[in-house]
């Protein structure tokens, strides 16, 4: 017979770990499926082994608080299963995974999808070169391996992220040949609106406008107003070309560039099994659409952090918690009413982690022409394909993206679209004039993650027969 259990969740990041704990609290059975190899999630990457390091204290206040997190997550009693790739879930909610090449399928009576986010493809004429990479990447080699480039780097892109990585960076020792800021020349303006509402979260307003100091402190050049650029070199990256505002064009040399946009949910496996989604506008993506406890329209189905919607690691646990209460509710351990009485601080709390979202969204959107890039720009890395070829698509009838994906093999690639979908949808509403949120994104089918026929062979005979 299958394994059944209560809850399964996917995912060991902030979300993930506070749902469990809280669901354990009330007796549930609990599988966590993580395909890091230690619990953390993306944000708290390595911290039990970093956080009382040299570059724990580099990393900040805010990362070292994942090692309680993460102490408490091991002590609950939870199934914690790291390295292990859920790669399909069926009606009846049947979880296939994968771990150490051998699959496993197990009956849950609930799922919480604590998948996280992921960045923001931005894709640029360039963009495939040796040399160039996300700010995520770069901040992911800090924490696990305190790796610092050897040469002076160059930054575009906006957001907290990149305030803090080059606030980090600095204090490793790292130097920043220069900064291409690309959010709009009037973000200030674009967030005063939102600025006394932000003030109930004044802790983290505070520590973003710090992270500006050290940067003007260290004397880090900054090119505001930078709407486009590229990337050049032969086998890899040598120069980079941009222009700021409406200033002439200027060329670089540079042996790294780390790019960042922005974050968007990560709703591949929320969108494989049919959860309904909504185009989130002020930041610019689809996310599922949940209740005040994370539900999704599909019963038993739960999404918190992240994965629901960008909110920050705070938020992220606080809704871990009013889902794993959610979750004990519906499996009959704890009455709505206990729930409520539970609930009510942790929605305090996520009131006030929420005040800054807006102000930040409004400030710090993607610039422009990650929408819209020149036809010569590759957008789909796993074809080859360019935003010409998809333009050249678009001609034919008024195809969306799944037909895209038919005619080009757009998103068929090893990433599944992960990578292209949110370009493929903009440059496909800009051909037909009509909103992203019409146009839609891919149909996602399994396998969500690669899967090899030994792996799949591994199945036991009853669980390969469903």
């Amino acid at each position: 017979m299958n394994e059944k259990i209560d809850l399964l969740i996917v995912g060991a990041g902030p979300a993930g770990m506070q749902a469990a704990i809280q669901a354990r609290s009330h007796g549930l059975s609990v599988l966590v499926a993580d395909d890091q190899p230690a619990p953390g999630g993306q944000i708290w990457r390595a911290v039990e082994r970093v956080a009382d390091q040299a570059t724990g204290a580099i990393l900040g206040e805010d990362y070292r608080a994942g090692a309680a997190v993460a102490r408490n997550f091991r002590g609950c009693g939870a199934d914690y299963r790291p390295l292990t790739q859920v790669w399909q879930i069926e009606q009846g909610w049947h979880v296939y995974m994968t771990q150490g090449e051998k699959a496993t399928v197990v009956q849950a009576d609930n799922i919480l999808l604590a998948t996280g986010a992921q960045e923001r493809p931005a894709p640029f004429p360039g963009w495939t070169l040796p040399g160039v990479m996300t700010v995520g990447a770069a901040q992911i080699l800090l924490k696990t391996s305190n790796q610092v480039p050897a040469d002076p780097v160059w930054i575009a892109g906006s957001g907290p992220l990149v305030l803090l990585y080059i606030k980090q960076l600095l204090q490793a020792g790292g130097k920043v040949a220069g900064w291409l800021d690309t959010s709009p020349k009037d973000s200030t303006r674009r967030g005063m609106p939102y600025f006394l509402s932000a003030m109930r979260n004044w802790r983290d307003l505070r520590k973003g406008y710090r992270w500006l100091q050290a940067i003007q402190r260290a004397g880090v050049p900054v090119h505001r107003g930078v709407a486009q650029f590229r990337a050049e070199g032969d086998d890899r990256v040598s120069e980079i070309v941009f222009s700021a505002g409406n200033g002439p064009e200027q060329r670089v040399p540079a042996k790294l560039l780390l790019v960042h946009e922005g974050v968007v949910p990560s709703i591949h496996m929320s969108s494989a099994i049919e959860c309904r989604h909504a185009w989130v506008d002020s930041q610019r993506c689809f996310a599922p659409h949940v209740d005040a406890w994370g539900a999704t329209n599909q019963p038993g189905i739960y999404v918190a952090g992240d994965g629901a919607g960008i909110a920050g690691a705070r938020a992220a646990g606080l809704r871990g918690q009013l889902a794993g209460l959610a979750i004990a509710v519906r499996a009959g351990k704890v009455t709505t009413a206990n729930a409520d009485a539970l609930a009510g601080p942790l929605r305090k709390q996520l009131v006030r982690e929420l005040a800054l979202r807006p102000m930040l969204d409004a400030m710090y959107p993607p610039r422009a022409n990650t929408a819209s890039p020149s036809d010569d720009t590759i957008v789909c890395r796993c074809e080859e394909l360019t935003a010409g070829d998809i333009r050249a698509a678009a001609k034919l009838g008024q195809p969306g993206p799944n037909q895209i994906k038919s005619f080009t093999r757009a998103g068929m690639g090893p990433c599944q679209g992960r990578q292209c979908g949110y370009t493929i949808a903009h440059i496909l509403a800009e051909a037909q004039q009509r909103p992203v949120s019409e146009v839609g994104f891919y149909r996602i089918r399994p396998p969500l993650k690669p899967l090899t026929l030994g792996e799949l062979a591994s199945l036991t005979d009853e669980a390969a027969s469903r």
